[in-house]
């Protein structure tokens, strides 16, 4: 069953990732980079890193690494949305490694200095085998960085959007696509709302998503409702994920109050 959802799931995202293709605006900001990592990361270790990251898609989160002065990166990608990824890097393909493979299938390489996955493990079924993996290619006190998506704080939003996704990850695309723009009007509404009164996720609402374009906010709806897959990670559990791996010194950082930045070393086992 883990097998048949992690299929559909790099399916979804091969399908989405050829669907929408730009990374515009402070949706493939440096900028936004930095909010994901820091504090555990200042924006500056990046500079002169050789990184790998796990589930590049569309290559944003390349070009958000290499645009913050990363020496090299490995972007790795087991879906159809590689051609969509090359094209997007074309430009700096001369510091990228382009890896079709999924993360646990990645070449174990020992030489990386960061290995990132942002927004990704939280859509693969066996993500401690990804982890396991990485933790092989990562140097002597190599540093992991994951983002996922954070069930504390969030209460409010899975009673809603679970029991939606029974429904939605199997929708056709139009129909979905539908949905996404009705429910981008609302969000709309809401971002509005979170400039003057004290509504849940007032921060994310404010200095993260308020800044994306109307089309970068209706992909975030698709990317929350479409995908086969998706765990939402208690704090414990993000810790978890890492330590069961090997990896340790782990810090946690709840972003904006709904998600997770978790950190790992590799120190040796």
């Amino acid at each position: 069953m883990k097998n048949d959802l992690g299929e559909r799931t790099i399916e979804d995202f091969g399908d989405q990732w050829t669907r929408y293709t730009g990374n515009e605006g402070y949706y493939g900001s440096v900028e936004l980079l930095a909010d994901i990592l820091e504090p555990l990361v200042p924006i500056q270790e990046i500079h002169d890193k050789r990184i790998a990251e796990i589930g590049s898609g569309s290559g944003r989160i390349v070009r958000m690494l290499l645009g913050a002065g990363a020496k090299h990166v490995t972007a790795i990608e087991p879906s159809r949305s590689m051609n969509v990824l090359k094209k997007n890097t074309e430009d700096l393909a001369d510091q990228i490694r382009y890896v079709e493979a999924p993360g646990q299938e990645m070449p174990v390489d020992d030489s990386y200095d960061m290995i990132l996955s942002i927004g990704v493990l939280h859509h693969i079924p066996n993500a401690k085998e990804v982890v396991e993996r990485a933790r092989q290619c990562l140097k002597d006190d190599g540093l992991m960085i994951v983002w996922l998506y954070g069930k504390e704080g969030n209460e409010a939003y899975l009673g809603l959007f679970l029991p939606l996704r029974v429904v939605t990850s199997r929708l056709p695309h139009g129909l979905l696509s539908i949905l996404c723009h009705a429910l981008n009007v609302i969000l709309s509404g809401y971002i509005w709302m979170a400039h003057w009164l004290p509504v849940p996720l007032r921060g994310y609402m404010r200095n993260v998503i308020g800044k994306f374009s109307r089309e970068k906010r209706y992909l975030v709806i698709y990317d929350q409702l479409k995908p086969a897959y998706a765990k939402y990670y208690s704090q414990k559990e993000a810790i978890d994920l890492l330590s069961s791996c090997g990896l340790s010194d782990i810090a946690t950082h709840h972003r904006h109050g709904y998600s997770w930045t978790v950190v790992g070393y590799n120190r040796g086992m």
